[in-house]
């Protein structure tokens, strides 16, 4: 009886064993075409197993020193900003076509289309992912003009 037991326990896990290996990371953009197509996707839907990453804001604080770097220049430090991302995901084994959710903050709405053509232009061709855009009436630091938080997934 004890080896029917241990023998009916091991048929189970190896059952379950093959359910988890036939789990596969699948990352899915959809993009229903309308206005905003190749701005930003509808939604992006993952089913997982995967691992998720959480970048905090990122700004134009140098790296080392916290100093804001770019004072005034909106497109510049949004092209610093998104190389720390890149950075970070980089470190953690991502990129930015791993990106599934971004939200960008402003300190002005005029800052729109440099903020939307220097993101475009650091996705580097990957799709474009669910992005939330908004205008605040200040960030951590003065003279912060911009900052983005991203959260991307991987397969593990």
């Amino acid at each position: 009886m004890r080896r029917s037991i241990i023998a009916a326990a091991a048929g189970t896990l190896l059952l379950a064993t093959a359910a988890v290996a036939q789990l596969a990371f699948e990352k899915r953009t959809i993009d229903n075409g309308n206005w905003n197509s190749g701005r930003f996707a509808d939604a992006v839907t993952v089913r997982t197993p995967a691992r998720f990453i959480y970048l905090s804001g990122q700004g134009s604080e140098d790296e080392k020193t916290g100093a804001i770097l770019f004072p005034g220049d909106v497109a510049a430090q949004c092209r610093y900003a998104w190389e720390k991302v890149g950075r970070m995901l980089a470190q953690q084994g991502a990129s930015v076509s791993d990106i599934v959710k971004a939200t960008t903050y402003v300190t002005d709405a005029r800052f729109q289309q440099t903020i939307g053509e220097c993101r475009r232009n650091a996705m580097n061709g990957a799709p474009a992912t669910p992005h939330t855009f908004l205008v605040v009436q200040a960030l951590a630091w003065p003279g912060m003009l911009m900052e983005v938080d991203v959260v991307a997934a991987v397969a593990p």
